[in-house]
């Protein structure tokens, strides 16, 4: 009995004692401006310019893993940063935001995710915790990039910026 109860205490102790997750930056962006006609649209004029600014707002970064969803207008949101940086994007089932938000936390270093206005609400309330969550976003609103902090010792903390912000 005195060798599983100590069994068990070591356990505990070694789970207590490892380290949390990396701190890391997770920078959450809706897809830029689309053409509205169409199932799958490419990006209009005005999403090209934005896909172009966010490259420029996130080259300095430590940025080690870019995200989008399977559509034309996510991967086009950051295919010139993903050249900027020499990264591929990677693809994700917006249907599985607990395996996307698991990733995120278990990855090194930092990421920049894209998708649509009425599934990043969801993933970013992951990293909200109990403080207020974000509505769905509008379809006219393109402009803001969700900054994820996730600290060491498992808390995370969300801002919302604009573009014009950085």
């Amino acid at each position: 009995m005195k060798k599983y109860l100590f069994i068990i205490i070591l356990l505990i102790k070694v789970f207590s004692c490892s380290t949390g997750q990396e701190p890391k930056t997770i920078y959450i962006v809706r897809h830029a401006e689309k053409i509205l006609v169409g199932d799958d649209p490419e990006l209009n004029v005005a999403g090209t310019a934005r896909a172009t600014k966010l490259a420029q707002i996130l080259e300095n970064e430590d940025i080690q893993h870019i995200y989008s969803t399977n559509t034309i207008r996510t991967k086009a949101t950051v295919q010139p940063l993903a050249d900027k940086l020499g990264l591929s994007i990677e693809i994700y089932d917006v249907n599985k935001h607990d395996d996307l938000v698991n990733d995120l936390r278990m990855r090194k270093g930092d990421a920049v995710v894209v998708g649509h206005s009425n599934t990043i609400h969801h993933l970013v309330n992951y990293f909200v915790g109990s403080g207020e969550k974000y509505p769905e976003l509008d379809d006219i609103e393109y402009n803001f990039i969700f900054v994820v902090t996730l600290s060491k010792d498992g808390s995370s903390e969300v801002n919302r910026k604009l573009y014009k912000d950085f």
